[in-house]
């Protein structure tokens, strides 16, 4: 372990490449926006998914106010399909902006079109703007992390879930044409964040434990995902919601930096599958623990992840809009704790 005292942007980014750190990084690779957040710095839902300064603002309250060591500035997953012509239900302050799956823009493979504004689009190019925004206030200082979603979820946002679903079990040589042009988009929104500033990116997709096995990640997107590790030259962190462990050993092939996961799967026997061949980022339990219960246990789920080896440390996936300050300022107070208690 280092004794040399690192910044959060070299922190990250060591630990990333599974390098020696000085403490084990804290980072939420997804969102941890809340509305307390939102009414401190003046920057709330829906607009601050719209609006660049807002955006940046609200997102820099990670590193200002929690003490985490990356700034992520896109709370949703619907930006690209936005832009990509999905209808979208906006919300307000206390919930995310969502889909209109029932309302899908795609019905054929043949539908699938990048429209030439693709980055130029109002919800894509706040998402750059706002990374070029935290790079030049937090660019040494802090990890600035984008998102651009996987092809397996732009699936669900543009054909619908169910005949997305529908479609890889009647059609497999079919969805996997559909997959390889909608990567295109993966790609290219990425580039945008890379070019903009991003350090890492995040990418979600959504081949979750309830709806796909992991022989359905094997058989769809184990090979998409190598060459996205291939095409977006900077460190890459896979997010997929729920019980993974049947798809761990898939992810580790991928060359991708680290992947993000969930509560659903223990620390210990994740670390197991992994074998430092790719970092694991997480999993303080969102709704239960986060949300629902106090400083406390948060510092246990934290001291579990740590005591297993875990990489990077923090919640599981987007918190809850109303997750207390007091309970995710817990999670550096504990990672702090845990390495002087451990110190040689």
């Amino acid at each position: 372990m280092q004794t040399q005292l690192m910044t959060s942007r070299q922190r990250v980014l060591a630990a990333l490449q599974r390098a020696p750190v000085d403490r084990t990084p804290i980072c939420n690779p997804t969102s941890v926006a809340t509305v307390e957040l939102m009414d401190l710095v003046d920057a709330p839902f829906p607009e601050a998914n719209r609006q660049p300064d807002l955006m940046a603002r609200l997102a820099a309250t990670g590193y200002t106010e929690l003490g985490f060591d990356t700034i992520m500035p896109v709370f949703t997953i619907i930006q690209e399909s936005s832009a990509l012509g999905c209808k979208i239900q906006w919300e307000q302050k206390d919930n995310w902006p969502t889909v209109k799956m029932r309302e899908p823009i795609w019905e054929d493979v043949e539908d699938i079109k990048i429209p030439p504004n693709l980055l130029t689009h109002q919800d894509t190019r706040c998402v750059t703007d706002a990374i070029q925004i935290l790079k030049k206030e937090y660019g040494e200082e802090v990890a600035v992390i984008g998102k651009t979603m996987g092809p397996w979820s732009l699936g669900y946002h543009c054909f619908g879930v169910e005949p997305f679903l529908l479609l890889s079990l009647d059609d497999p040589e079919k969805t996997k044409l559909a997959l390889d042009k909608m990567k295109e988009i993966t790609i290219a929104f990425g580039l945008a964040q890379i070019e903009a500033g991003a350090d890492a990116l995040t990418l979600p997709d959504h081949a979750t434990g309830d709806l796909v096995s992991g022989e359905y990640y094997q058989r769809y997107l184990r090979d998409l995902h190598i060459e996205f590790a291939e095409r977006l030259p900077i460190p890459l962190i896979l997010h997929i919601c729920g019980r993974t462990v049947d798809r761990m050993e898939y992810i580790a092939q991928t060359g991708f930096a680290a992947f993000h996961y969930d509560s659903k799967n223990a620390p210990d026997e994740s670390m197991a599958v992994m074998q430092k061949r790719i970092a694991l980022v997480g999993n303080i339990n969102n709704p239960e623990t986060l949300f629902a219960k106090g400083p406390e246990e948060v510092r246990q789920e934290v001291y579990k992840n740590l005591d297993a080896g875990v990489e990077l440390v923090g919640p599981e996936c987007a918190i809850p809009l109303q997750t207390s300050i007091e309970n995710l300022k817990e999670i550096p107070a504990a990672v702090n704790d845990w390495h002087l208690q451990n110190a040689s």
